[in-house]
């Protein structure tokens, strides 16, 4: 109930919307998180609007049944393709239009979107944008192998400097001043896209954007930060996991990580995961 410590449920289609995740904890450090990583369907990017949906709907009522107070659609792809269609009873939000504010807030003449292809598809960012300013040029430009370098850990790598270099060359040689990261694993990438832009191009977070977001709306609501950081925790849940999942974890919250195996789909338990080990314990 509004006035105590919030219960919030996040889901993304990896481990992505974990930069959401430590937003949030930045902002409201009394909320206790139940995060979900759809790792076993992921990526979400490359499907029809019909799978994502079907997809995103199980993970809803998986976190509705752990009783959430709010719930986060931490995945671009969903957030445009299917978040108007959820059934959710708790109050919730995307991550789109808040990423889109930002850009709007931030842009001068032409702002960059870089997302996956189902979210470049649907033109879902284009769409906000200009109904914010009309004025804006967008240009969007669809990366579907920026999610895999994230989720095998090689943010640093070199191969992954080139192809980030060969897909924001058409953006940038278009001059865009602003450059909206469209993919909550993209900020896992910052460094190497500061590096490729250069200082002339801004780079707005969806994640940072949306957590600024939750926080106002749910201090609008009369909740408070309970009964303080002390109190509150993190719980993952993956439907498939490995070390790498864990270790990623980690790095994003800045604290050890531990999870649990799940089924969204039969709401069963398959096992933990801590850093080191391997899917299947039991």
């Amino acid at each position: 109930m509004p006035g105590a410590q919030p219960l919030i449920g996040v889901f993304d289609s990896g481990v992505g919307g974990l930069t959401v995740v430590a937003a949030l904890r930045r902002r409201l450090p009394g909320a206790s998180i139940l995060y979900l990583g759809d790792t076993a369907r992921l990526p979400y990017g490359t499907k029809s609007r019909r799978t994502v949906l079907r997809y995103s709907q199980a993970n809803v009522d998986f976190l509705e049944r752990r009783r959430v107070d709010a719930l986060v659609v931490a995945c671009n792809t969903a957030s445009a393709m299917a978040l108007d269609d959820l059934v959710v009873r708790a109050p919730h939000w995307g991550v789109l239009e808040p990423g889109a504010s930002a850009a709007v807030a931030s842009a001068r003449r032409h702002v960059g979107v870089i997302a996956t292809e189902s979210t470049v598809r649907s033109g879902a960012y284009e769409e906000a944008i200009r109904r914010l300013d009309p004025r804006l040029r967008v240009s969007q430009q669809a990366c579907p192998l920026l999610v895999p370098l994230v989720e095998e850990g090689w943010e640093e790598d070199e191969i992954t400097g080139r192809i980030v270099a060969r897909y924001l060359e058409p953006l940038l040689a278009e001059g865009i001043d602003t450059l909206l990261l469209g993919c909550t694993h993209y900020p896992m990438l910052r460094g190497v896209l500061e590096r490729v832009c250069g200082p002339e191009v801004t780079l707005v977070d969806s994640a940072e954007s949306t957590g600024a977001l939750v926080e106002q709306a749910l201090r609008g609501r009369g909740w408070t930060d309970g009964a303080g950081p002390e109190s509150a925790s993190v719980r993952l849940f993956a439907t498939d996991a490995g070390p790498r999942f864990a270790r990623l974890a980690e790095r994003i919250l800045g604290e050890p990580a531990t999870l649990e195996w799940i089924d969204v789909d039969e709401s069963g338990t398959g096992g933990t995961l801590r850093i080191g080990e391997e899917v299947g314990t039991s």
